[in-house]
Formats: C-alpha cells, sequence, structure tokens
C-alpha cells in the first residue's frame, strides 16, 4: 500500500514537473518568437487542410459536391447577391441545372470536354461554370479584356469547341467569328436574342431547358486531377498560357477561406474579375461587375459585407478618396488580397478601422503559395521556425542567389544554386513533386519547360522558378521585391512584353519595339515602356501608334511611355539588352532620346516634357 502510494505519489509529480516545463517552454518561445502562437495556429490549421485534402481524394469529393451539399442542407441562403437581386443556393442549383441542360441538348458538349467562357463578373458565371461540371465537363476562363489574335490564341489553346460570350462582348466575338466559324465552333451570346449568323442565344435556350437534377453519372469519369478550369497567366514570355486548375488545385485555391478565418456567416465582397478568382462555396458572396471606387463602401454596406477582396491597387484608389465621416461605418473585419504596399496597408487600417489584411501570395500556375496570417505590414509571409520546419518538410522552397543582368541564378563550382543572404533579393523556387506538383501549360510544353530548374540543390530534382525576387528580413519575414523575365505586372494584370513588342512593331513607322517595365512613384507595379526605331525614311506618327496600340491591345497593356531610338542594344544571340533602359525609366534627365507620353484625353502620343515628367513623379498626372 505504501510502496502504490509512492508510486502514485511520483507519477503526480512526474506529471506536474513536465507540465511546468512544457508551460516554461511555451513561455520562453512565445517570449524569443513573438508569432509563435500565431504560428502555431497556421500550421495546425494547414494540417488539418491537409487531412481534409486527403479524405476528399479518397472519396473524389469536388467543390461542386460541397456545393450540393450547401444547396440540400441550406437552399434558402444567399449565395450571389447581384445588383438589386439575391439568388440562393437553391436558385444556383437550379439555374446550373438548365444552363447544364442547353450543353447536353445541343448534343456538341460531351463528358470531358472544355467550354470556353468570355463573360464578366456577373451570376451567369458560376451558374455556366456549375453547369458544366455537372455534366463532366470544364471551363477555360478568357480574359474579357483580350481582343483579336490575343483572343483567337486563348480559344484555341484551350482546346474547346464551343464558346459562350456575354452580350456587351459581342463586339469582339464578331471580330473573330469567320475564324471560329472556320473551326466550326459553337457560339452563343448571352442575350435574349441574336442576329449574327452562325451565332445562337443561350438565354433563350436556357429559359426553355428543364432545371431539375442531373444525373450524377456524367460526372463519374471526373477525379480531383481532372481539370476543373483553365485560368490564362502572361507567364515569363509571350502571348497568354492557359494554366491548368485540377479539382484538387481548386481545392488548395479555396481552403485560403478556411486559413485566414472566413466563416459561413461571412459575406464576401467580390469586385475583381471572376476570372481570376476562386470558388466560394458555403458563404455569401455579394459581387459587382467592375470595381468601383466610388461605390465600395456603399456596396459593403448595401450587402453587409464583412469580407473583401483586394489587389494594392484597389486598396490604394480607396485610400486615395476624400475622408467622409462614414470612412469606419462598415462592417468589413477581412481583407484577403495581394500587392498592397506597406504605406497603403497603413493609410487603409489608420482610415477605414481595424480591418484585418491577409495579405496572399501564389502564381495561378504555381506549385507554392504563402500567407501573411501574423499581419506584419508589407510582407507576404514568414520563416518562422516552427511553420518553415512544416513547409519545408511538405512544400521545400528557397530563395536563391539570382543575377539579374544574366537573367539566371547564380551556380557554385559544383553547378548547384545557392540560398541567398538574409535581407538580399533573390529569385523564389519549390520543388516540383507529387505533393506539390506542377501542371504547366495546356499544349505549350516548351513555355511549361522553361519554368522548371533542374539540378537545383542537389542532381535531379526539379524545382519552379516562381519568376519573382523575394527578400527576407532578419525576423523571417518574407517581403516580394519584383518581378524577373519578360512579365511585369500593370493595373493588376502580368503585361507579356513579347507580345506588346510585337503588337507595337506592326504600326505603319515602327520598324523594331522592345517592351519593359519601369516604376513611378507612388505605383503598384511598372507601367509599360516601349523602346522603338523608325522605318527608313519615316518620322514618328504618334497618333496613328496611339490608335494602332487602342485596337489591339488592352487598356492595362498599353505603353504609358514610348521612347524613340536609333537602334536597339541586342545581346549575341540577338536578346534585347533592357537593364539600361529599366534603370534610365522615363527621366528626361537621363534620357537623350526623344520620349513620348499617352495622353488618353488627347488619344494621342504627346512629347514628355519636365512639367509631364514632374506631374507623373508627383501623382498630379494620372497614368
Amino acid at each position: 500500500m505504501i510502496v502504490e502510494d509512492w508510486f502514485s505519489s511520483m507519477i503526480k509529480l512526474l506529471i506536474f514537473a513536465v507540465a511546468i516545463f512544457l508551460l516554461g517552454l511555451f513561455f520562453f518561445l512565445a517570449r524569443t518568437f513573438p508569432y509563435f502562437i500565431q504560428d502555431v495556429k497556421y500550421v495546425l490549421a494547414k494540417l488539418k487542410a491537409r487531412r481534409c485534402m486527403l479524405k476528399y481524394m479518397q472519396t473524389n469529393f469536388t467543390i461542386l459536391e460541397r456545393f450540393l451539399e450547401a444547396a440540400r442542407t441550406q437552399p434558402d441562403k444567399p449565395f450571389i447577391h447581384f445588383k438589386d437581386e439575391t439568388f440562393t443556393y437553391q436558385d444556383a442549383d437550379a439555374l446550373s441545372n438548365k444552363a447544364a441542360r442547353v450543353f447536353l441538348q445541343s448534343g456538341l458538349v460531351k463528358q470531358g470536354d472544355t467550354v470556353a467562357m468570355l463573360v464578366g463578373n456577373e451570376p451567369m458565371f458560376v451558374w455556366l461554370w456549375l453547369g458544366l461540371v455537372k455534366i463532366g465537363c470544364s471551363a477555360a476562363f478568357l480574359n474579357y479584356n483580350i481582343r483579336s489574335k490575343s483572343l483567337l490564341h486563348c480559344f484555341n489553346c484551350s482546346g474547346a469547341n464551343t464558346l459562350v460570350a456575354a452580350a456587351e462582348l459581342q463586339d469582339a466575338v464578331e471580330e473573330v467569328l469567320p475564324s471560329l466559324l472556320e473551326q466550326q465552333v459553337s457560339v452563343y451570346i448571352l442575350a435574349d436574342g441574336c442576329k449574327a449568323a452562325g451565332v445562337e442565344s443561350f438565354r433563350e435556350k436556357m429559359s426553355q431547358a428543364s432545371s431539375e437534377p442531373l444525373s450524377k453519372d456524367l460526372r463519374s469519369h471526373l477525379t480531383l486531377q481532372s481539370p476543373a478550369a483553365y485560368i490564362y497567366t502572361s507567364g515569363t514570355t509571350g502571348l497568354p498560357k492557359a494554366a491548368v486548375i485540377t479539382h484538387a488545385r481548386l481545392w488548395g485555391m479555396s481552403s485560403i477561406q478556411f486559413l485566414t478565418g472566413v466563416n459561413s456567416r461571412d459575406v464576401i465582397y467580390i469586385s475583381l474579375p471572376l476570372y481570376h478568382s476562386t470558388g466560394f462555396i458555403g458563404i455569401t458572396v455579394a459581387l459587382r461587375s467592375k470595381f468601383s471606387v466610388s461605390q465600395f463602401w456603399d456596396d459593403c454596406r448595401k450587402y453587409d459585407a464583412t469580407v473583401i477582396q483586394y489587389i494594392g491597387e484597389t486598396m490604394r484608389y480607396l485610400c486615395n478618396t476624400p475622408k467622409v465621416c462614414r470612412d469606419r461605418s462598415h462592417k468589413v473585419r477581412l481583407a484577403i488580397g495581394n500587392g498592397i504596399r506597406a504605406d497603403v496597408w497603413r493609410d487603409f487600417i489608420s482610415r477605414f478601422g481595424n480591418v484585418e489584411i491577409r495579405e496572399l501570395y501564389g502564381a495561378t500556375e504555381g506549385n507554392f503559395a504563402l500567407l501573411n496570417y501574423s499581419g506584419k505590414i508589407g510582407a507576404i509571409g514568414n520563416n518562422q521556425c516552427v511553420l518553415f520546419i512544416v513547409l519545408q518538410r511538405f512544400f521545400p522552397h528557397a530563395v536563391i542567389k539570382y543575377n539579374v543582368e544574366k537573367g539566371e541564378p547564380v551556380r557554385d563550382s559544383s553547378g548547384f544554386c545557392i540560398e541567398a543572404d538574409k535581407g538580399e533579393p533573390g529569385l523564389l523556387v519549390s520543388e516540383i513533386s507529387a505533393r506539390a506538383p506542377f501542371s504547366g501549360y495546356v499544349r505549350d510544353l516548351q513555355q511549361t519547360e522553361k519554368k522548371k530548374l533542374h539540378n537545383v540543390f542537389k542532381k535531379g530534382d526539379v524545382y519552379l522558378n516562381t519568376g519573382d525576387l523575394m527578400r527576407i528580413d532578419e525576423d523571417h519575414f518574407i517581403y516580394f521585391q519584383d518581378r524577373v523575365g519578360d512579365t511585369f505586372r500593370w493595373k493588376g494584370e502580368n503585361v507579356a512584353t513579347t507580345e506588346v513588342a510585337d503588337v507595337i512593331s506592326l504600326a505603319g513607322c515602327v520598324k523594331e519595339a522592345t517592351v519593359y517595365g519601369v516604376k513611378v512613384p507612388g505605383q503598384e507595379g511598372r507601367a509599360g515602356m516601349a523602346a522603338v526605331t523608325l522605318r527608313d525614311g519615316l518620322k514618328f506618327d504618334s497618333v496613328d501608334v496611339f490608335k494602332h496600340v487602342e485596337n489591339f491591345l488592352p487598356a492595362y497593356a498599353r505603353p504609358r511611355f514610348m521612347r524613340i531610338q536609333s537602334s536597339l542594344d541586342v545581346t549575341g544571340t540577338f536578346k534585347h539588352l533592357k537593364v539600361k533602359l529599366v534603370e534610365e525609366g522615363f527621366n528626361p534627365n537621363l534620357i537623350t532620346d526623344p520620349v513620348y507620353f499617352l495622353d488618353e484625353k488627347k488619344k494621342n502620343y504627346i512629347p514628355l516634357m519636365m512639367d509631364i515628367f514632374n506631374g507623373v513623379n508627383l501623382g498630379e498626372i494620372k497614368i
């Protein structure tokens, strides 16, 4: 009895000692690493999300199945608010059934096919995608800003034989209609009627279709590795490329809700293009056709929005509006997005209240993502000890030394890459593996291979080249520095310089062109600038060049500055040298060549005088 009591006392003492040790360790780590508690919470959430993913993989449980589950359990819950209409989950289910039946009854869309969608922000975008997945198909989300050659290219590389376009985009469709009809493509317009030959009204057919549920057998062949959608990205060079978004990848993208703290009671306000977005299933979405700085907060109040989606430019636009007494009169508690500058971040929370900002990093085609869950202003994520160990275990990544002038990673004498020092900008790379696959670009093996780096840290390994320069500070926080290669970002869009240069080179007076991005004070990303040479005996026809870029390029891709040179410097392999051009920017004090500025009001490229240069730098002239 005495021995038993002694053992019992010792066990209690041991448990107490272990508890004291763990408690002491916890306080030590929390004191040593200020974000330790947040790190642990995030890691646990990440592991939980991974367990769910493994479960979904075993049962092929797609986002569509989650939507149908929500439609059964909460049929009357609002799914989408749009203008003055509200669509419930039950409405969405019925309308997507009708859309699916239009495709089936046409006899031209079968299991496994892809349908291209040229549709803006409207509920029909969602009904079409849900309907396509219900019959075992996928959708190619075309950027509604593209036209002509780019539009045809994007459509063709999707492999689609059917195109559905919004009524307001009918002119864009008619421009390429002869080519589409020549390829025997079925073309639908989301209008009540259509007079153009070879084009049918989708709405008319949908109004006559049944809303009864469709057989699950129609999608029985789908797995989480099947394509759910194709989203277009500029990538590193050339025309837009279609990135494959599998059903598994869609789950991963949608897990952002869970990881950022979005719950089923939230209402998320979306004014950014749906063709770049992920599906928000299980919550309520307030949708706007296009971002409006003047209507943003009124919409948030109207729909009782609690979460907003952003890019850096939209946050800056909101901060630049005149202050009003109602600035903090809203229910928004969380902002999710990417590209916000540190100064805008501070201004936003100072002016609009204690809104938690969750800055993300992740490319459409990438296999790796970062999330700033700690609220560290300016950072896109961190490599704190606990998180770093977990992320490196499942998703190995690194920031490596990069030679900007040569456009390639720095390698040691053994031929392997070298990790960048703390505070040193370097190229972010992530290992390609079964756990972190890289699906690449549809029907573009060459560009897919160009995104891969081989023998990075050991012989035989393969890493994804993100094309982004990052910097890690002494506290292990990661900051975005710049893009590399032949792509820059402007107005929330990636601009492929090769494509823009090809378009400019077709202008009557232009012989050759090279395009690059230049920094503009107070602006996110880089503004487009072109250096051009002129055809023999011709002068720079500024009006004609303006008309040309206006006709063939979306607004965000049009060069804001045009530099006229006698010749363009090239490498031994005839690649344009841009380093010096980028350094000189559009500064007349550094450039002896004539420089012109795109003036939207005058519909012309006008000479860049010092007053214009100063006005742009001071933010007095909008670009």
